[in-house]
C-alpha cells in the first residue's frame, strides 16, 4: 500500500509538471493556431516608444520573464512595432496595490484628438486612485464601458490575473480570468452614445472606429508586471 501510495504521488507530480507550462513560451497547439509571442521574456525586441525610440531602461525592466514598470522611474507608454486588426490578445498582469495601468490596443494617431486606443483598464478596484466611476474599474473599457462586475473575478494585488480581447470586425470582447466582462460593438448606437459622454467625445475620426492600430503597454507610475504577452492575427 505505501509503495503503491508513493508511485501516486510520484505519477501526480510528474503529471503536474509535465502539464506546466513555461512563461513566455508556446505550446505547439497554440503555435498551429497561429499564436506569436509579443514578449520573449528576455528582451524588448518588438516594442517601442510613441515616438519610436528604444523602450526606456529607467521606466522598464526585466525581471524574472516579466517586463515590470520601475516606480518613480523615468517611464513612457510602450507599443509594439506591428499594428493589428482583427485579432485575439492574452496577456498575465500582476499589480502591487493601488495601482493603476492598462493595456491600449487600436492605439494609433487621430486626426484630432492626440494618440489614442481603446483601454483595458488594470487597476486596484479597492485601493486605487480613480475607481469612481464604473467605466474606470479594473476590465472596463475606460471612460467608455464598465464590465459586468457579476461576472469579474480579479485577483488580489500580488496574484496574477489573465486578461484576453477578442476584436473581430467590430465586436470586441474583454475577457477576465477566463470570465467574458464586457464587449461591445464599435460604432452602433450604444457605443457611440457611451463615447458622447467621455472624454474622447470630439476625436477625428470618432474614438474606437479605426481600422487597425498597436498595442500599448502603459507606464502610468504604479507597479505592474507582464508577461505571457500573445496575439493571434484572425
Amino acid at each position: 500500500m505505501k509503495k503503491f501510495i508513493y508511485l501516486s504521488v510520484l505519477f501526480l507530480l510528474v503529471l503536474t509538471t509535465s502539464n506546466s507550462q513555461t512563461p513566455n513560451t508556446l505550446t505547439s497547439k497554440e503555435i498551429k493556431n497561429g499564436w506569436v509571442l509579443l514578449f520573449d521574456g528576455t528582451s524588448t525586441n518588438g516594442w517601442t516608444t510613441i515616438n519610436g525610440q528604444p523602450v526606456p531602461a529607467g521606466g522598464w525592466e526585466i525581471v524574472n520573464g516579466c517586463i515590470n514598470t520601475i516606480i518613480g522611474g523615468k517611464g513612457a507608454d510602450i507599443i509594439t512595432v506591428n499594428e493589428y486588426s482583427d485579432f485575439e490578445l492574452s496577456v498575465d498582469f500582476k499589480i502591487t496595490p493601488g495601482c493603476n495601468s492598462g493595456i491600449k490596443y487600436f492605439f494609433t494617431t487621430y486626426e484630432s484628438g492626440g494618440n489614442l486606443g481603446c483601454e483595458y483598464q488594470i487597476i486596484d478596484d479597492k485601493l486605487g486612485e480613480d475607481t469612481k466611476q464604473a467605466n474606470h474599474l479594473c476590465g472596463s473599457l475606460y471612460d467608455v464601458l464598465p464590465p459586468v462586475e457579476s461576472k469579474k473575478k480579479v485577483n488580489s494585488p500580488g496574484e496574477w490575473n489573465t486578461l484576453r480581447v477578442v476584436a473581430k470586425g467590430k465586436k470586441v470582447e474583454h475577457w477576465m480570468n477566463g470570465v467574458n466582462i464586457l464587449e461591445y460593438t464599435r460604432g452602433d448606437q450604444a457605443f457611440s452614445d457611451a463615447v458622447a459622454k467621455s472624454k474622447f467625445s470630439k476625436t477625428v475620426p470618432a474614438f474606437g472606429t479605426v481600422e487597425k492600430g498597436h498595442i500599448m503597454l502603459q507606464y502610468h507610475g504604479g507597479l505592474v508586471a507582464f508577461r505571457n504577452i500573445k496575439i493571434k492575427i484572425s
